[in-house]
């Protein structure tokens, strides 16, 4: 049986355990965050949202996700 390797992110400041190799685009779906409402922000450069399909998250990443809201 084949063991899965886990690696350690910061979401928001949170700490989390998610499987090795996974993709910026799958996180976010797997936290069910509206992607047309948010900005990304990985290791504090600013993600265009066009990349997030190809860029794997890697061991210590820090993701900052902002939600836009209305208001006026």
């Amino acid at each position: 049986m084949k063991k899965i390797k886990k690696i350690k992110i910061k979401v928001n400041g949170k700490i989390l355990l998610i499987v090795d190799k996974i993709t910026l685009a799958e996180l976010i779906s797997n936290l069910q965050i509206p992607l047309r409402k948010v900005a990304l922000e990985l290791n504090r450069e600013i993600i265009d949202k066009k990349k997030i399909k190809k860029l794997k998250l890697k061991n210590n990443d820090v993701i900052e996700i902002v939600h836009f809201i209305g208001g006026g």
